[in-house]
């Protein structure tokens, strides 16, 4: 991202099949990071229905998306000129909090 921004240096984008799992998603992340005394800039509501959760860390921002709204706000395409990294399945199946 840095290439094509100058606020953050990746974008963590993933999708969840119903809000529900959406926001365990979110909640899952902040968690784990908390741990390692990781917090977002800004909280997620418990009662957000929006279908698009954002974790902003600074450097890594992290888009969780009901996968309609993935689909229609395409960030991919809109951020297209930013290199893209995939995380091999391996490296993440194991891990209840393995999307970031």
């Amino acid at each position: 991202m840095r290439l094509v921004s100058d606020f953050c240096d990746y974008f963590v984008i993933l999708s969840g099949t119903s809000l529900r799992q959406v926001k365990a998603v979110a909640q899952t992340i902040e968690e784990d990071l908390g741990k390692d005394k990781k917090r977002p800039l800004s909280k997620v509501l418990p009662s957000d229905e929006s279908g698009w959760l954002v974790l902003d860390f600074s450097s890594v921002i992290t888009h969780i998306f009901y996968k309609p709204m993935r689909e229609f706000y395409s960030l991919e395409r809109l951020w297209s000129d930013a290199k893209k990294v995939r995380i091999p399945k391996r490296q993440y199946a194991g891990s209840a909090s393995s999307p970031h």
